[in-house]
């Protein structure tokens, strides 16, 4: 299934919070993406919220203040809860009421709720009064490899001669991450130990020379399927819950030396970023298209994989970029820079095809499960999205402002990440940001001595 424009995506729609009818806000009323978090100046305990404008509308609050009455007590007794396991859980047709009545809540025009007016403003929260935390116990993480032009570009400096796999075209790669190093923007991110080579090929222990982001694009997983039953193409986005950002840091002189013959350890599972809030597959349906083109002569997916559905509106119009602010910009007051932009649009295999896969062998995925694209990028150089690409392994520097240089990633850089899906006639929508500044590693910790 994919979902259908409705009235929640009328972009004539008003909001009683006026930050939301900014033209660059994120998060206007036709969005209401889901997360959680914690009051500063109240009641600590983490709650789940709808991001609106600059504010959060507070699901505890609307709660208590009867705001949700009417909807079934599963429903509104899992919008109360402190992580989105249990809304997961419930399935499209809870996702889709409450996200209405969420609407409905935050018109303007909205008379069933006029004279509840002083209750819903009572339950909106400025988000500078709040601090937001991981929007779900993930349970479970898998990274994927679904951009044909991302495994291109990394197989061509290493095997010129054959940068394609035999297996790609056929099959989503991926692999089992680790679940419990998955933080939340804003996170600061200390630079791995581990082993790599030296430029004599002698291996050693250390401080990562090589630290690099990966630009992807998350999908919580809402129902899960029983140990044993796969589940079906025509069902996968039915078991999405919602989109986020992430950054799979890597270590690429770890990586190198250390990912044959089982893949990526401790070159990936020192950290892992994503976005606080969720985008729902309901928000996000003005801006599905077809999946890429396949180029003549690469095989059709196996039948397991395909749908005719998935072809024609598997894809998401979703523009990402990548800005870098270091240490030195940021004392002298510079901007970030862009460093590149890209599109979810592109990826070689769609999300639903990810999932699908996953429990094709009958695999048991779990509400709140996470499950990644792999770093998106694009067939133009600006839009690789990891400096292995943007650099070519660290041969061509990339220029920043003030006369810094940048193979890879120094202590004190930030990267941010956005997205934002827009098209004509609808209200554009965004995620929020990814961002993580790089801290050095403690003297403590550096266990090389």
């Amino acid at each position: 299934m994919t979902y259908a424009i409705n009235d929640t995506h009328d972009p004539s729609l008003e909001c009683r919070v006026e930050s939301a009818h900014d033209p660059k806000t994120d998060f206007p009323i036709q969005n209401l993406p889901f997360g959680i978090f914690v009051r500063l100046q109240r009641d600590p305990r983490p709650r789940a919220g709808v991001a609106i404008g600059d504010c959060i509308l507070d699901l505890l609050e609307c709660r208590k203040r009867g705001l949700l009455d009417g909807l079934p007590n599963p429903w509104v007794e899992a919008s109360a809860c402190k992580s989105l396991n249990a809304l997961m859980a419930l399935g499209p047709e809870c996702w889709s009421a409450l996200r209405k009545r969420v609407g409905m809540l935050l018109r303007k025009d909205s008379g069933e709720f006029q004279k509840a007016a002083g209750q819903i403003e009572a339950a909106l929260v400025p988000m500078a009064q709040t601090r937001m935390l991981l929007p779900a116990r993930i349970g479970d993480y898998s990274d994927f490899y679904a951009s044909i032009d991302h495994a291109r570009n990394v197989g061509s400096m290493f095997r010129p001669d054959n940068p394609l796999l035999p297996n790609y075209r056929f099959v989503p790669v991926g692999y089992h991450g680790r679940a419990s190093s998955i933080v939340i923007s804003g996170t600061p991110v200390q630079r791995p130990c581990g082993q790599s080579e030296d430029a004599n090929s002698v291996p050693g222990f250390g401080p990562s020379r090589m630290l690099d982001y990966e630009l992807e694009v998350g999908a919580f997983v809402g129902p899960g399927n029983p140990l044993g039953k796969p589940i079906e193409i025509a069902e996968a986005e039915s078991h999405l819950f919602g989109l986020c950002l992430v950054n799979d840091w890597s270590a690429r002189d770890i990586q190198k030396w250390e990912y044959q013959p089982l893949g990526p350890f401790l070159a990936k599972s020192f950290a892992t970023t994503i976005s606080p809030w969720l985008v729902t597959m309901e928000a996000l349906a003005p801006y599905r298209i077809p999946a890429s083109t396949r180029p003549p002569g690469d095989p059709a997916p196996l039948p397991y994989l395909s749908t005719p559905e998935d072809r024609e509106r598997g894809g998401v119009d979703l523009t990402l970029e990548v800005l870098l602010s270091s240490e030195r910009m940021r004392m002298g007051g510079l901007a970030p820079v862009l460093l590149s932009r890209g599109n979810l649009g592109s990826l070689y295999w769609t999300l639903a095809q990810l999932l699908t896969h996953h429990a094709s062998n009958g695999c048991n995925l779990c509400p709140g499960d996470l499950i990644a694209s792999g770093t998106v990028s694009g067939a133009t150089p600006q839009s690789r999205g990891c400096l292995l690409e943007l650099t070519w392994r660290g041969t061509e520097p990339l220029a920043l402002p003030g006369g810094e240089a940048r193979r890879f990633l120094e202590d004190g850089d930030e990267i941010i990440f956005r997205g934002r899906a827009e098209r004509s006639g609808f209200a554009g929508i965004g995620f929020g940001i990814c961002s993580g500044i790089v801290h050095g590693v403690s003297a403590s910790l550096h266990l090389a001595k």
